[in-house]
């Protein structure tokens, strides 16, 4: 098959294509180009790199929310939106982890 990018060269069958996706890589096999590099992933591979994504947590819902924090006497609050508690199914009385990652970012992850 002739590389769709460049036209130049054929696509390589290979197994070392890289994919990152929040932090976490992945190692597919795919296509690569001799010539110009472009890779090629295919479909069901694809899928099988966002099931496990989905698994680890870290493949879903794009959901960026706007909160503002709010000071009471014990600390600092962060109130959890309706639609986030119920598509997670949240009682209300759920223990939690609080981890800093970075400088500017809280992971919050339930402790089942």
């Amino acid at each position: 098959m002739e590389c769709p990018n460049c036209e130049k060269d054929k696509l390589m069958e290979v197994d070392d294509i890289v994919s990152e996706i929040e932090g976490h890589f992945f190692v597919v096999k795919g296509k690569r180009c001799s010539n110009c590099g472009e890779e090629f992933v295919p479909e069901k591979e694809g899928q099988k790199m966002v099931g496990i994504a989905r698994n680890l947590g870290i493949w879903g819902e794009p959901l960026k929310l706007h909160r503002k924090l709010s000071q009471s006497a014990r600390g600092t609050m962060l109130r959890i939106p309706n639609d986030i508690e119920k598509n997670m199914k949240l009682k209300g009385d759920e223990k939690v982890l609080i981890s800093k990652i970075g400088k500017n970012k809280l992971l919050i992850e339930i402790v089942t």
